[in-house]
């Protein structure tokens, strides 16, 4: 039996190349009430590939509710089988600063179903779909489709090898698996930390998001005001723990802790984050880094954690792979931006 589309006023399946499986069909998103079958999905296609990333139904709602360059109406796509669901995928598109206009998409698919092609069905409608986005952008800048993988999801990164796709940037999963012999490193001359209240929230944003323009890939849509929004909604957003440096009344340098508590019940561990570390240009080469990580790694031991991990881009500029092997941190895992260039004019 051929597989059939559900096609509606927003959304149609964007591709003919579709798997001859008996009740298999695609459809598009039906709204809030499809995010407890989204974190299934998600939760076991993680799983399945050695991702300890554990998805929630609060989270996917704050996430859905602030989207940024993408409508899930029309940019979401759900895979069933006799009507239940077992994957789905998004696209979305951003500018990279001085960079190309990238066209992001994902496509997860529960295990026992991948081998009929079904994630193939999905590659193509997301680029079909990102393809038609495109054409109505006026841009000189070069276009890419991109996608994220990491190296442990082998059937996923040989179908992008397939399709073109090649690895653009590198990053890693570092984890420092005691929370013993942590240095006892000072703050620079005239620097304090101190808790930050809700009406430093947005002062902290801005101070990251100029930081991290200095960093691979920075978009102005990662850092807009909807993302400020929802990024206060999610669990692991937890002020209490950050490690913010003020020089005065502007932020230095931060650290913003979190535990995920999700993640730690999953896979039966005590792990603390020490994630969006970065410092301002002003206060670079100092050691304020060093010294925020080091009281992070007291922050979570005196929590009762037993191990730190951060994520960082294999080519940072300033350093800070080796800054975080100094600290104690070990590469764990290893990820790609995929990327695969496009031209709308050839396309046509």
């Amino acid at each position: 039996m051929i597989a059939h589309t559900t096609t509606n006023k927003t959304w149609s399946l964007a591709t003919t190349e579709v798997p001859s499986v008996e009740g298999l069909t695609f459809r598009g998103f039906r709204g809030p009430e499809d995010y407890p079958a989204m974190v299934y999905i998600a939760n076991r296609a993680n799983r399945a590939d050695g991702s300890d990333f554990v998805e929630s139904v609060e989270n996917l709602a704050a996430q859905y509710a602030h989207l940024i360059n993408s409508d899930a109406a029309t940019d979401l796509i759900v895979a069933e089988m006799k009507g239940e669901p077992i994957g789905y995928g998004r696209v979305w598109w951003h500018q990279v600063e001085n960079g190309p206009r990238v066209y992001g998409h994902f496509a997860f698919l529960v295990p026992e179903w991948r081998g009929y092609a079904i994630r193939h069905t999905m590659l193509r409608h997301n680029e079909a779909r990102l393809l038609a986005i495109a054409r109505q952008h006026e841009t000189e800048a070069p276009r890419c489709y991109e996608v994220w993988a990491s190296e442990s999801e082998t059937a996923w990164v040989t179908l992008l090898e397939q399709e073109g796709y090649t690895p653009a940037r590198y990053s890693f999963e570092m984890v420092r698996e005691h929370l013993n012999d942590i240095l006892d490193l000072p703050l620079p001359e005239g620097l304090t930390v101190r808790p930050v209240k809700p009406e430093m929230y947005q002062t902290v944003w801005h101070a990251a998001r100029e930081a991290f323009r200095d960093h691979w890939g920075f978009s102005q849509e990662e850092w807009a005001d909807d993302n400020f929004e929802s990024w206060q909604e999610q669990d692991t957003f937890t002020p209490e723990l950050w490690q913010v440096a003020w020089d005065g009344d502007e932020v230095a340098g931060m650290i913003l802790n979190f535990i995920n508590e999700k993640e730690n019940r999953e896979y039966n561990r005590l792990r603390g984050y020490t994630e969006t570390i970065c410092v301002r240009r002003p206060y670079r080469r100092k050691g304020l880094a060093r010294a925020l990580i080091a009281r992070s790694l007291k922050l979570h031991r005196e929590l009762g954690m037993t191990e730190a991990a951060l994520g960082v881009d294999a080519e940072n500029p300033n350093g800070a792979l080796q800054l975080y092997e100094s600290m104690g941190f070990r590469t764990t895992k290893r990820f790609a931006n995929y990327r695969k260039p496009f031209n709308v004019e050839a396309a046509e």
